[in-house]
Parts: structure tokens; sequence; C-alpha cells
């Protein structure tokens, strides 16, 4: 019988998930993708085949789907009917934070749960649904081997140096100290850049993993050595619904002066600020692109403002640029966005943008004499997760 892995992602009202073949030897290939979506309000499975051919589109109503574990339910239900022939070997999972111990995916226990419950503060959006979705397989299979695989993973190669903040030594010693996120479609990239692009794999590249959540990485053949993100996945880029990199002292202002509390800077970091807090309008970039508000245009100016700030620190770390490579929801498909990055940085950076191809979406974007080449690279995070998950498991 075929072996098989579930790769679950779980947000705050979605359960997104990947089955996987495993064959012996060979690369793994999807066999279903999709997700559980509107959990709370309005639950709706949709699920396509690896070949994108719709198998399931459900909807329930609040009583029959209400937590992550009964989306998980109706799940198995669907994956035992569509692939009865097949034995579920294991089931990976993408956790933001790992911490400082963790520099590689570790098999689930209760002591590693434990562990990752108390990284909650530092990821809030995310690190309690990845512990449900951990919890909920727990309840429906508790003897499947599950593998907890971080984003914060991949940036534990970076230099020291680079990790610290100018706060009193003790407190990196605590863990306060620059992680990154976003580590596994970084990873992706890096580990797929030797077969798209060969002549930059080893270089000095900046990616641009641009949706909801964004962020900059800096490889230099293939590892980090930088990133925006540092302890939390508030740093960096504006993104949706987060400012990125602020002046700490304007959270001290909040307390002092607008007498907000920690709870209400919490709620406005993470859900208030960002592409929807400056337009007015929400934090779908496709929305505001197809608006014609000041405030719009306002927000996307310095979402791409904020890239090119970022694309030239990370620069200066590699000490040098060799490509920009663009992935994620906003990377892989606004030609708008892309355009503008390249324009307001090919005067220093030597990027000559090809217009044709960047409509065409790539995955080469800029012109052949281009000192420093742009690329688009779809990526994917879930192969990531079921990589690991086969190979820790030993499938």
């Amino acid at each position: 019988m075929e072996n098989v892995i579930l790769v679950l992602n779980a947000g705050s009202s979605s359960l997104k998930f990947s089955v996987f073949e495993a064959p012996a030897d060979g690369e793994m290939r999807a066999r279903a993708v999709g997700q559980v979506e509107g959990l709370g309000t309005a639950p709706h499975l949709k699920v396509k085949d690896g070949d994108g051919e719709s198998i399931a589109d459900v909807r329930w109503n609040t009583s029959e789907v209400a937590s992550h574990a009964q989306a998980l339910q109706q799940i198995a239900t669907l994956l035992r009917s569509r692939f009865a022939g097949s034995v579920l070997a294991g089931v990976g999972h993408r956790v933001v934070h790992g911490g400082p111990d963790h520099a590689a995916p570790v098999l689930v226990t209760e002591e590693v749960i434990e562990e990752l419950a108390t990284l909650v503060p530092l990821a809030p959006l995310h690190q309690p649904h990845n512990l449900a979705a951990i919890r909920a397989v727990q309840e429906v299979q508790p003897e499947l081997p599950q593998v907890a695989c971080f984003d914060t993973a991949f940036h534990r190669s970076q230099d020291m140096v680079g990790q610290l903040y100018g706060l009193p030594y003790e407190y990196y010693e605590r863990g306060v100290r620059r992680y990154g996120f976003h580590g596994l479609s970084y990873e992706y990239i890096a580990a797929i850049l030797p077969t798209v692009a060969p002549e930059i794999a080893s270089g000095r590249v900046v990616v641009a993993h641009l949706g909801s959540g964004a962020s900059m990485c800096a490889l230099r053949d293939g590892r980090s050595v930088g990133s925006s993100m540092g302890f939390t996945a508030l740093d960096g880029l504006m993104m949706g619904t987060r400012p990125g990199n602020i002046d700490p002292g304007i959270v001290l202002y909040l307390i002092q002066q607008e007498g907000l509390s920690a709870k209400e800077i919490e709620n406005l970091l993470y859900k208030r600020s960002g592409l929807l807090g400056l337009s007015g309008i929400g934090n779908d970039m496709r929305v505001l692109e197809a608006s014609d508000a000041p405030r719009a245009r306002l927000a996307i100016d310095h979402f791409v403002y904020r890239i090119n700030r970022e694309l030239g620190a990370l620069t200066a770390v590699l000490g040098g640029l060799d490509a920009l490579v663009f992935t994620a929801g906003i990377g892989e498909n606004s030609m708008r966005i892309r355009q503008m990055v390249c324009q307001k940085a090919a005067a220093w950076s030597g990027i000559d943008l090809d217009a044709a191809a960047n409509a065409g979406g790539g995955p080469r974007i800029s012109r052949s004499g281009s000192r420093t080449s742009a690329w688009v690279v779809p990526t994917n995070e879930e192969l990531m997760i079921a990589r690991h998950t086969r190979k820790l498991l030993g499938i």
C-alpha cells in the first residue's frame, strides 16, 4: 500500500492541508490540496486533486463544524474515502515560531507542545492555531506521528552578530534575539534555485516573500545571512494588517500618552495596521490595486518604499546583489508591485526590467544584460514540510 503524508497549516479561521504521496524512492507529489475556511462563521471545504480539478466543495453550518478538531474530522473522512488504498504515515505541521533551540524539524511530543506553547506571545496570530491543529490530530488519531516544521529554523544559520539587539546581553541569553520567519518558504526557494536559475543559486540573492504576511531574506550560497523580520512577525516590511518596523518609542507613547493597554496595542499592531490601516479600505492588495482612492495608492506606495528600503539594507549585509527573487501571493501575482519595486531600485541595483517578461510572470523578468537579475519563483512551503516529515520519519 502507498504511504501518504498529510501537511497541515492552521490559521485563526482556516485549516489548509495537502496530501503528498511518499514513494520509497523518487520525488513526492501532491495528490490533494485544500482548505476549510470560515471556521467560526461559515465553514467551507474546498479540495482539488494534484492536477487542479475540484474533488470536493462543501459548506456546513457552525453547529456542524466549529473548531479545528471538527474540521480535521471532516478532512479525515474525505481522505479515507479518497485514499482508501493508502496508509497515512504521518502529519507535518507548519509551526511559525521554534524559539532559540530548534534549528530543524522535530517529532512532536507532549514536552515539545508545552515548549512551543511558551512562544505564543511571540506569534499570537499563528502559534495558538498551529498548536490547535496538533492537538486536533491527537484527538482524532493519537498514535499517528506528527512533525513540527518551524518558520524560524532556516534562519539559525545567521551569525550571532546579526541576531543581536542593542539591549543588555542578558536578554539575548533569555531568548530576545532576531529569529526571522517565512523560513520554510525561503528554504524551498534556496532548494529550487539550482534548477530554476542555476546562474544565481550560489550568489548573493534577496528573496522577497510578499503576501498578507511579508518579509525579505538575504541568501548567500543558499543560506540565510539576514532577514527583515526579527523577534516577532511584526518586524520589517509593512504587511496586510501589521505595520512592520516602527520606532519602539511609539509603543511607549501609546501606553503613556494614549492610555492603551498591552492588549489594545497587540490588537493595533497585529490586526489594524499595515495596508488596512493606511488605506482604510482593506488588506488585500488586489482590492487596493483596483481602487482609485488616494489612500489606497498611498498604502501601495509605502509598501513599495519599505520593500526598497529593506532591499538596500539586505544588499549591504550581502556586500552586493546578484539577484532579486519575488515569491508568495503578491510577489508571484502582482505585476504592478514587481514593476514598481524594480523601477525604484534600478538606478542603484542595475535591475533592467523586461516589461513583457514581467507581464508573463517570468521566471526571469529582467533583460539578459541586466547587472542584477530579477525573478519570479513560486514558493511551496507544503512540499518543504512534506519532505522534512518524510525524512524525519524515515518513510
